[in-house]
């Protein structure tokens, strides 16, 4: 099929390569603009659902935001390393 396109394109070897380059952006286009919004719906991409079941009845799903109050005494600061100023030394020139 390539060679049929390819041979049917006028005007030598630029006007093939001008020709294929336009058909080129021409499926990408309608691609793009028509099949792809067509098809986004029938995609399951954006069919995420994200849970944590704890087990406990009553518990709407065991979500905890840090500052809230519903965090554990000292949840937020048990980072084994200091997050306010980078600690590691500079890279040695040998590396």
């Amino acid at each position: 099929m390539y060679g049929w396109i390819w041979r049917k394109l006028p005007f030598g070897l630029p006007g093939k390569l001008t020709g294929s380059l336009l058909i080129a952006g021409a499926m990408v286009a309608l691609l793009w603009f028509v099949v792809f919004p067509w098809a986004e719906p029938l995609l399951p991409f954006d069919d995420v659902q994200v849970t944590q079941d704890s087990g406990v009845p009553g518990d709407p799903g065991g979500d905890v935001v840090p500052g809230d109050g519903n965090a554990p005494a000292g949840d937020e600061h048990d980072l084994p390393y200091d997050t306010d100023q980078n600690n590691t030394p500079p890279p040695s020139p040998e590396n």
